[in-house]
Parts: C-alpha cells; sequence; structure tokens
C-alpha cells in the first residue's frame, strides 16, 4: 500500500516570521503541480490527511478538489515543535538540522514517534501533506538513519513510501533542491 508525503508548497512567510503562514503564489502553482502528479498514482480508496497548518491544508486543496474529497486533519503530521519563541525559531531549527535523533530531548522523540505511528495506523493508501522535518524524522527512521536531516525535500515535491504490513519501505524521495527552509 502506498503512502505520500508532500512537502507543503512554499509559505508566504518564513518560519521566523509567522507561527502559521498560508502559501505564497508559487507555493499555490506548487501544490497544484503536486496535485497533478499525484492524481496519475492515487485511486479513489487513496485518504487524504494534512498537518493542521495552513501551509499545509492550503498545498491539499488543489488534489482535495479533483478527488472530490475532503481532508483529514491530522496532528501528528504537524510541524516540529521549537521550543522557543517565534523569533528564535530559525536559529533553533539550523542547530537542530545538524544534530542527530540520540541527542534529542523525549518530546522531540515522541513528535517524531507518533508521525509514524500513524503512517503505520494506515489501512488504505495514502498522501499526506505535510513538513520539511516531518518527511525527514519519517524518512531518517525507515533508512535507519540517525541525523534529523536526511535530504532537502523542495517544497510541492513527492516522497513515496509503501507501508508492507509491517514497516515503511521508501519507494522514491522527492525532488531534492536545497531551498530556504520556510
Amino acid at each position: 500500500m502506498d503512502i505520500f508525503l508532500v512537502r507543503h508548497g512554499e509559505a508566504a512567510e518564513s518560519w521566523g516570521e509567522s507561527p502559521d503562514p498560508g502559501l505564497s503564489e508559487l507555493g499555490v502553482l506548487q501544490a497544484e503541480a503536486a496535485a497533478a502528479a499525484l492524481q496519475l498514482n492515487v485511486r479513489d480508496n487513496t485518504c487524504l490527511f494534512s498537518s493542521p497548518l495552513r501551509r499545509a491544508l492550503e498545498t491539499a486543496k488543489p488534489l482535495a478538489s479533483m478527488m472530490r474529497q475532503a481532508v483529514r486533519e491530522d496532528e501528528a503530521f504537524r510541524e516540529i515543535p521549537a521550543p522557543v519563541p517565534l523569533v528564535q525559531r530559525p536559529a533553533w531549527l539550523r542547530q537542530f538540522m545538524q544534530q542527530q535523533w540520540h541527542e534529542q530531548g523525549a518530546d522531540l522523540v515522541a513528535w517524531r514517534a507518533a508521525a509514524l505511528r500513524q503512517l503505520l495506523a494506515f489501512e488504505q493508501p495514502a498522501v499526506v501533506f505535510t513538513h520539511f522535518l516531518v518527511i525527514n524524522a519519517v524518512v531518517g527512521h525507515v533508512l535507519d538513519r540517525d541525523e534529523t536531516l536526511c535530504f532537502w525535500p523542495a517544497n510541492g515535491s513527492i516522497t513515496r513510501l509503501r507501508h508492507n504490513g509491517t514497516g515503511l519501505e521508501l519507494i522514491a524521495l522527492g525532488e531534492d533542491v536545497t531551498t530556504r527552509v520556510n
């Protein structure tokens, strides 16, 4: 059973400027392109899930419209919880992305485990609209890597996993482009 992880389109504001920005004009185009690509790979029994944050929900809209299906919001796919105030998040994020998972506190390990647990609980194909570090957390686990940053999924990129009944397998990484993390 396939699971697609879609990184949200480009946000209108950066991670340090707004706690919940919507999409930029480019982000809307990226969401439409992702929907067009996904439409070729999804079936009627595919469920749509999203982080509750605006940029992810807005990225889900084009595919939901094409499929005439509601998007289920799921906290398990929310962006990483930064333990610092908004203005300090970019510096915290840069530091976090240079670390290993074994260095993380219980709260971040639990955040990663919740996303993995939810993906493993899926009983039918799914598309999940989520965030840069959620995708990295999942891919790192699947590849048995300790780094918090395994690759740079581009905005609107699609990473394909397969649920094999007992675990997750990586089928294809999404487009890997070094971008500014919004």
